[in-house]
C-alpha cells in the first residue's frame, strides 16, 4: 500500500481516502463519490477493526460482503482497495495505540471504554499506510469525526479531514451498516430516533431553547417503542461534547437506541433562531 502511494505521489497526484469496515452502503458510495472529485487517486479500505470492539460487542457478527463491496468500489471508480487482515495492522507484539484525552469522556466514549482509542489508533496507521491528502467520514459518527479531527490537529498530520452529510433511508433511518440486523418489525421501531430528530428540530423552531424539553419529548417518543432501549439522548456542544443547558448557540442533538439488540446512532445540529452554524 505504501509503495502505491509513494509512486502515486512521486507523480505529483493527489490521494483521496474512504476508510470503512465493509459492508458498504450508498453512505458510503457518497463518501467515495467526493473523493472521486477531490483528488487524482481514490483509496478504499475494508477493514473490520477489532481494536474498538468490547469483550461483548459484534466483532464476530459485523455483517461483510466484500464481493458487493468490489462491485460498489468499482461503480464509484475506486482506483485501489485496501484490504489489510487483522495480523497485518496489529502484528505479534503490537502494543502503541493512541488516546484522547478529553473527547472520549462523553456519549459513545462512555457505553464503549475503549472504542475510540481503537479508532484513533488504527485510523493513524491507515493514514501512515494510504498516506493521503484528503480523507473523508461520514457525519452520522459525528464524535469520531470530531477525534479524528483532534489527533489530525495534535499529531500533525498533513491530511484534510472532510466530514460528509448523514445520508438517511426514504423513511428518515440513518444508512448504517447494522441496520442489516434489524427484523421487519425492529426496522418499523428504529424511525423513533428520525421521529425524536424531526421533533427535536419542531421544538427549537418553535422557540424552545430548554435542553431538558428537547431530552424529555425525545425520550417519550422512544419510549413508545416497547422493544427500544436509551443509550444516552444528549445536547451538547458540538466542538468539547459537554452537555448545554440553555441552546443559545448551534449544538449538537445525539441519540444512541439499542433496538432488540442492535445499537443505533443517529444526530443532528439544532440551530435556534437567530444563530448560525
Amino acid at each position: 500500500m505504501q509503495a502505491f502511494s509513494n509512486s502515486v505521489r512521486a507523480e505529483g497526484k493527489t490521494i483521496a481516502f474512504v476508510p470503512t469496515m465493509g459492508f458498504l452502503h450508498a453512505g458510503h458510495a457518497s463518501l467515495l463519490g467526493l473523493g472521486r472529485k477531490k483528488a487524482d487517486v481514490l483509496v478504499l479500505s475494508i477493514f473490520v477493526n477489532p481494536s474498538q470492539f468490547g469483550p461483548n460487542e459484534d466483532l464476530d457478527a459485523y455483517p461483510r460482503n466484500l464481493e458487493g463491496d468490489f462491485a460498489i468500489a468499482e461503480k464509484e471508480g475506486v482506483d485501489a482497495v485496501f484490504t489489510p487482515k487483522p495480523g497485518d495492522i496489529y502484528p505479534e507484539g503490537y502494543q502503541t495505540y493512541i488516546n484522547l484525552e478529553k473527547l472520549p469522556d462523553h456519549l459513545c466514549g462512555l457505553s464503549r471504554p475503549g472504542h475510540f482509542r481503537g479508532v484513533a489508533t488504527v485510523v493513524a496507521k491507515l493514514f501512515n499506510m494510504v498516506k493521503p491528502h484528503f480523507a473523508f467520514f461520514g457525519q452520522k459518527d459525528f464524535q469520531q469525526l470530531a477525534v479524528i479531527k483532534r489527533m489530525v490537529l495534535d499529531l500533525d498530520f498533513d491530511i484534510e479531514i472532510i466530514g460528509a452529510p448523514i445520508l438517511r433511508e426514504s423513511d428518515g433511518l440513518a444508512m448504517s451498516s447494522r441496520n442489516s440486523y434489524l427484523t421487519e418489525e425492529q426496522r418499523k421501531s428504529s424511525l423513533c430516533l428520525y421521529q425524536a430528530i424531526c421533533k427535536a428540530h419542531d421544538l427549537v423552531t418553535s422557540g424552545i431553547k430548554n435542553a431538558s424539553a428537547i431530552v424529555s419529548e425525545a425520550e417519550r417518543i422512544i419510549k413508545t417503542q416497547p422493544g427500544a432501549r436509551i443509550d444516552y439522548l444528549a445536547v451538547v456542544d458540538q466542538d468539547t461534547f459537554e452537555d448545554v443547558s440553555i441552546l443559545d448557540k448551534p449544538c449538537l442533538f445525539a441519540l444512541a437506541v439499542i433496538i432488540g439488540s442492535t445499537r443505533l446512532i443517529d444526530n443532528t445540529i439544532l440551530a435556534p433562531s437567530g444563530s448560525s452554524n
